[in-house]
C-alpha cells in the first residue's frame, strides 16, 4: 500500500497538539484512580439535582465489584448493562472492571428477541437492568440464555430526595417483589469493602460493543482497555478538558460515543458528567444553565432537535463552547443556524464503534472547511497517533491521491483488534492493522477529510453516482425542512431514482408541496442528483443514538416494489 497521505494533516495541528500522544494509562481504572487521588471531593456526576463525588463513585464501584465477585464473577466474564443514562451505569461499569469482567452495553430499546441474541452470543453471566424494562418476557430469555443472575435498579434511586420529581420521570414508581437482586441493597451491604487488585492489560477487552448489524447479524466489537484509555486521553487532550469543565451527557451511555466521549473523557480529565435519564430538549436546556455545562458530543439530530424547540431563545448558552457532533454527517446549514441561535459553533468529530469513538475531529477553535465539489463539511483531521487513507472502491489495496473519492481507512491505537468470535468478519474489516470503515469520502491536499456517505447508501441513477448526504444538505437549506432522509428507489428508466422523505417544521405542514422541494433542489444541483420524488413524513426514523435510519425507507420501498 503506497501512501499518498504522507500525514499531510500534521501541518493543520494547532501548536499545542501532540502528533504522537503517549498514553498515561493502561486502562480506564488507572484514570479513575488518578482522578480520585487528586479530586476525591470534586463532583463526578450530576443526576438532575443530585451530586455524586469522585470519592463516592470509587466507593460505590468498589462495593459493586465485591458483590459481583461473591456472585462468582471471574476475569473475562461478560456482564450486560441494560440501562438508560443513570448513575448506576457508571457505578456498575467500573465495578465490573474492578471485578475483572467485560461490560456488554445494550440499548434499552431492545426487545426479547434482540436481547436473546446478545445474551447468547456474548454468553452473558449477569444482567443489570432497569426495573421499568424488566418483565416476564425478559426473565424468560435470560433463563434460556443461561444468564445466572439479574440485578435491577430504578431511575429514581439516585434522585435528590429534597428536589421535586423531574418531569421526565413523572409517573415512574419503584417496582417491588421482582425476585431479582436489588442494586441499591448490594451497594449498602458491601459498603466499605474493597475488591482485590485486578491486573487489566491493554489488550484485555473492556467493552463488547455490538454494531447495528445492517449487513448481517450484529457483531461484538472488542474495545480493549488500551483502546478506551487512549481515546479518552485523546478527547481530554484535544478538547482541553479540565475539572473546571462540565460535560452535558446527551449521547446514550450504551453507545461508544457515550462510553468514551462522555464517561472516558470525563474520568480521564476529572470533568463532571451531567446525566438526565434520556435526551430531552427542555431538560437539556435546564441542565446547561443549572450546571453551566461547557462541553458535549452528540449526534447532529440532538442539535437539530434543540434548534426546533422554540424555547431555545430563552436560555443562556454562554458557557457552552466545546461542542462536538459525531455519529452522523453534520449538515453545514445546521451548524450555521445553531451558531446564530446560541453563539456556539458545532465542531465535527467522526468515529465508529471499531475506532473506539474518535478517528478524526476538527481541532477546538478551528472551523471546518466545506468541500466545494460535494458541499460536505469536513469531519476534521486524524486524531493524534492515528493515520488515515482513502482507498479505491474497486481495488481496496490501491490508495487514492488527494481529491479522489474512495473508502476511508484508519490505523492507530484506537482501532479494535476485531469482533467477538467472528474471525472472518475481523479479517475482512481489519487488514494489516487498517480498519476499512465502509464509509466513502475524500481527503484534500492539506489533509482535511470529508465524509460523503456509506458505501451501501450510494444511489446509481442513469449510471451516475449520487450520495444521499449531498442531496440532504441541499434540502436542509429550505426554511421549512426539519429532517430529511434520501434513498434510491427502483426506476424502470433510470435504474434507480432519488427520493426524499421530508419532515417539516411545526407550522409548515400543508404549506409546502412536493414540487417546491424538487424545484428547490433542481436549482442547486446537477440534473441527475435532484430528487424526482418527495414524500412528507411526520418524522424520520432514527436509531437510539440519533442516526437517521435510511434503511427503514429502503426496506419499505423495496417491499412495495416487490408487491
Amino acid at each position: 500500500m503506497n501512501s499518498h497521505s504522507s500525514k499531510r494533516w500534521l501541518s493543520l495541528y494547532p501548536k499545542d497538539y501532540l502528533p504522537e500522544l503517549e498514553p498515561e494509562a493502561i486502562n480506564p481504572l488507572d484514570h479513575l484512580r488518578k482522578t480520585v487521588k487528586h479530586h476525591r471531593r470534586n463532583p463526578a456526576l450530576y443526576y438532575f439535582d443530585r451530586v455524586i463525588s469522585y470519592g463516592e463513585l470509587e466507593e460505590m464501584s468498589d462495593a459493586f465489584a465485591c458483590a459481583l465477585l461473591d456472585l462468582g464473577v471471574r476475569k473475562g466474564d461478560r456482564i450486560a448493562l441494560y440501562l438508560q443514562n443513570i448513575p448506576q451505569f457508571i457505578i456498575a461499569q467500573f465495578g465490573i472492571w474492578k471485578g475483572g469482567g467485560i461490560v456488554v452495553p445494550l440499548n434499552p430499546m431492545y426487545k426479547e428477541k434482540e436481547l436473546s441474541y446478545y445474551f447468547q452470543d456474548a454468553n452473558v453471566k449477569i444482567l443489570i437492568s432497569m426495573e421499568s424494562l424488566f418483565h416476564e418476557g425478559i426473565q424468560k430469555v435470560t433463563e434460556e440464555a443461561g444468564v445466572g443472575h439479574i440485578i435491577t435498579t430504578s431511575e429514581l434511586d439516585f434522585l435528590d430526595p429534597q428536589s421535586p420529581l423531574p418531569s421526565l420521570l413523572k409517573g415512574v414508581n419503584k417496582i417491588k417483589n421482582l425476585k431479582t437482586i436489588d442494586f441499591m441493597e448490594i451497594l449498602e451491604r458491601y459498603r466499605g469493602d474493597h475488591p482485590p487488585e485486578v491486573n487489566l492489560l491493554r489488550e484485555d477487552v473492556a467493552y463488547l460493543t455490538y454494531t447495528s448489524g445492517t449487513t448481517g447479524p450484529p457483531k461484538g466489537a472488542m474495545n480493549t482497555h488500551g483502546n478506551v484509555a487512549f481515546n479518552s486521553e485523546v478527547y481530554r487532550h484535544c478538547w482541553k478538558l479540565t475539572p473546571s469543565d462540565t460535560m452535558l451527557g446527551v449521547a446514550p451511555l450504551f453507545h461508544v460515543t457515550g462510553m468514551v466521549g462522555h464517561i472516558g473523557a470525563c474520568i480521564a480529565s476529572g470533568t463532571p458528567l451531567v446525566l438526565f435519564y434520556r435526551f430531552d430538549t427542555k431538560t437539556a436546556f435546564q441542565m446547561i444553565e443549572k450546571w453551566r455545562a461547557t462541553c458535549t458530543i452528540g449526534a447532529i439530530t440532538v442539535f437539530i432537535a434543540m434548534m426546533n424547540d422554540p424555547e431555545i431563545k430563552n436560555h443562556d448558552f454562554s458557557s457552552f463552547r466545546k461542542v462536538y457532533s459525531g455519529g452522523a454527517p453534520v449538515i453545514p446549514a445546521v451548524v450555521e443556524q445553531f451558531e446564530k441561535l446560541t453563539g456556539t459553533y458545532i465542531h465535527n468529530v467522526y468515529g465508529l464503534t471499531e475506532t473506539t469513538s474518535p478517528a478524526t475531529l476538527v481541532p477546538l477553535g478551528m472551523r471546518a472547511p466545506v468541500d466545494p465539489l460535494t458541499g460536505a463539511i469536513s469531519i476534521g483531521i486524524p486524531i493524534p497517533s492515528h493515520e488515515a487513507r482513502v482507498m479505491d472502491l474497486s481495488e481496496p489495496d490501491k490508495e487514492l491521491p488527494p481529491g479522489e473519492i474512495g473508502e476511508l481507512v484508519f490505523k492507530g491505537p484506537g482501532i479494535v483488534p476485531g469482533y467477538w468470535n467472528k474471525p472472518q468478519e475481523t479479517a475482512y474489516a481489519i487488514r494489516e492493522g487498517w480498519l476499512y470503515t465502509g464509509d466513502v469520502g475524500t481527503m484534500d491536499e492539506k489533509g482535511w477529510i470529508y465524509l460523503l456517505d456509506r458505501k451501501k447508501d450510494m444511489i446509481i441513477a442513469s449510471g451516475f453516482k449520487v450520495w444521499p448526504r449531498e442531496v440532504e444538505d441541499v434540502i436542509y437549506l429550505h426554511p421549512a425542512v426539519r429532517e430529511v432522509a434520501v434513498v434510491g428507489v427502483p426506476d424502470p428508466y433510470r435504474g434507480e431514482t432519488v427520493k426524499a422523505f421530508v419532515a417539516l417544521k411545526e407550522g409548515w405542514e400543508g404549506k409546502v408541496k412536493e414540487e417546491e422541494i424538487i424545484h428547490h433542489c433542481k436549482e442547486r444541483m446537477a440534473a441527475y442528483k435532484y430528487p424526482r420524488q418527495v414524500e412528507f413524513v411526520r418524522e424520520v426514523p432514527k436509531t437510539a443514538t440519533g442516526k437517521f435510519l435510511r434503511r427503514a425507507f429502503r426496506v419499505q420501498k423495496k417491499e412495495n416494489h416487490q408487491s
